[in-house]
């Protein structure tokens, strides 16, 4: 009889996330936990990241310094890698906050090294983090408060590269406001840029004077938006008519905030919305669903949102996490931004494969899981679990979907698994089958018995599907020796964590994580043999 030649054979392949091939440790609730490589420590503790916030078993300082000594150890022994992921990490998994931390961290570290910068320098990883106009500042603010008033050159010259590319009339109008602490202007005086144009020699020259709270007059020849701004605002200041006008609030670079703060009680606050709403960007849109519905705007003006909100190439633009279409959806009252708001969500989540087969999906709802992202508690772990549980089994062939925590529910009673079958329904919206699980009592709490429900529910599907934050509780049978050895099982890790509950990067055992579905695309390549390399490489 053949031992190897058989008719179930599947080519192996590796996947970028590595771990130990036996347990190291434990897992914060005691089963078998696998130590991890540092980039594979690093990337999934930075892609669920929001620094600053505590997780169910980490404290905010302790997750950020293990945050900060990971970076600082890969950026001095893998510097391409570093710059990789720091483009990678600010662009594809818009983690905002991780990429800058990630970027001052690891020129800091690579500065404290006595190596040459080589072909990879720091003003470039500086670069990678720096994408949005108010990031300049967010940045120094974040170095000088760790590190004191002494800006290091590559950080200055980094910077100084993303004020030349960032800085607009548009993004001054935006984004350079009485609440930073760092202003436009400042961020000039810490790190010289030179202006790239005649128009930016003004605009800068410009930001000192605001800054400073100089009187001014702006050139409108040099400055048209800066100036009809200005005048804008002198005339609503009497007559807050013109801030009804859509045009004029475009060539006025007028941000919703200020025509809001403007206009006051003076103007009726539908017909506000409705001139300020072909202007606002989508992530403005997203938020102010509510105040539309709130305000009454017209039948006809929801219907331009709800056809941008629905665009494709506007959900690509706008880097939305999927769970924010979530977010938007409970927030507004109104129906009729629940089918726009559907399908932007499935336009973000459109790296989500469709696979052959059966396939078993395991939701972990534990008390762990109802930990926010966030301190406005608006994302839970466990909203993030199911949105990609249920959004993977509708693209399934065949799918079971199982909510699962344990039957221990203080410290030492028994350990078993507590286990809910999800039953999906044929045509049913996504977020309406997320409103369902909530409503219906999915969401279990307990502890993490990731193994007992692995036996319990897998009958010979074709792969596994674990969405968990890996801190599977003590078991007698490891988490991946309770799936057959050539059944290939996934785990989406939401969490960062230390250690992980299996086995991970080759072997029919892979772990990825996120909060967007980028890693999704991996596992129909990685089930034809196709090796998977970092998200910002190509594949194998």
């Amino acid at each position: 009889m053949s031992k190897f030649n058989r008719p179930a054979v599947r080519p192996a392949a590796t996947s970028p996330v590595v771990t130990a091939s036996t347990p190291t440790a434990r897992t914060h609730e005691g089963g078998p936990g696998f130590a991890r490589d540092a980039k594979s420590e690093l990337f999934l503790l930075a892609v669920t990241n929001m620094v600053a916030e505590k997780t169910f078993y980490e404290s905010a300082d302790a997750r950020d310094a293990r945050f900060e000594a990971l970076v600082g150890q890969v950026a001095v022994a893998d510097p391409a890698w570093m710059l990789g992921f720091v483009g990678w990490l600010r662009k594809a998994a818009n983690m905002r906050s991780a990429s800058i931390v990630a970027a001052a961290e690891a020129v800091r570290a690579r500065l404290a090294t006595p190596v040459e910068e080589g072909p990879v320098t720091n003003r470039q990883i500086i670069g990678a983090a720096l994408l949005r106009p108010d990031e300049p500042g967010e940045l120094l603010a974040y170095w000088m408060c760790r590190y004191g008033a002494r800006i290091p050159k590559p950080v200055k010259r980094g910077i100084a590269d993303a004020a030349v590319r960032l800085y607009n009339q548009r993004s001054l109008l935006k984004y350079d406001t009485d609440g930073k602490g760092i202003r436009f202007g400042r961020v000039l005086d810490l790190v010289h840029p030179v202006a790239q144009s005649p128009e930016q020699a003004a605009l800068f020259a410009h930001m000192h004077e605001r800054m400073r709270g100089r009187p001014w007059s702006v050139d409108p020849d040099a400055l048209p938006v800066v100036a009809f701004n200005a005048t804008l605002r002198e005339l609503a200041a009497e007559d807050p008519a013109g801030l009804l006008d859509a045009d004029k609030l475009r060539a006025a670079g007028m941000t919703w905030e200020d025509a809001l703060s403007l206009a006051g009680n003076r103007v009726d606050k539908a017909r506000l919305w409705e001139a300020l709403i072909p202007s606002m960007g989508y992530m403005a849109l997203l938020r102010n669903l509510r105040n539309f519905d709130q305000a009454g705007v017209s039948d006809a003006t929801a219907q331009q949102v709800a056809v941008r909100l629905a665009d494709p190439a506007e959900v690509a633009k706008s880097r939305q996490l999927p769970m924010r279409f979530l977010s938007a959806y409970r927030a507004a009252p109104s129906l009729r931004w629940s089918y726009p708001l559907e399908q932007a969500l499935g336009h973000a989540l459109a790296n989500i494969p469709t696979l052959e087969g059966r396939t078993l999906i395991l939701v972990d709802t534990s008390t762990s899981m109802n930990g926010t992202f966030s301190k406005d508690g608006t994302l839970l772990r466990w909203d993030a679990a199911v949105i990609f549980g249920v959004a993977l089994a509708q693209r399934c062939a065949e799918a079971e979907v199982v909510s699962f925590s344990s039957t221990a529910r203080y410290w030492g009673d028994p350990h078993g698994a507590l286990t809910k079958v999800f039953p999906m329904q044929q045509g049913e919206s996504l977020l309406r089958s997320v409103e369902r699980w909530k409503s219906g009592g999915w969401f279990l709490g307990g502890g993490t018995a990731t193994a007992a429900a692995l036996r319990k529910h897998f009958a010979g599907q074709r792969r596994v599907v674990v969405l968990t934050d890996e801190q599977q509780g003590v078991d007698t049978v490891e988490v991946s020796k309770s799936v057959p050895s050539q059944v290939p099982m996934y785990t989406w890790n939401l969490a960062g964590y230390e250690r992980g509950h299996a086995p991970s990067g080759g072997q029919f055992r892979h772990t990825f994580g996120g909060l967007t579905d980028q890693a999704f695309r991996m596992i129909p390549l990685l089930e034809r043999g196709v090796s998977g390399s970092w998200p910002w490489e190509s594949m194998d």
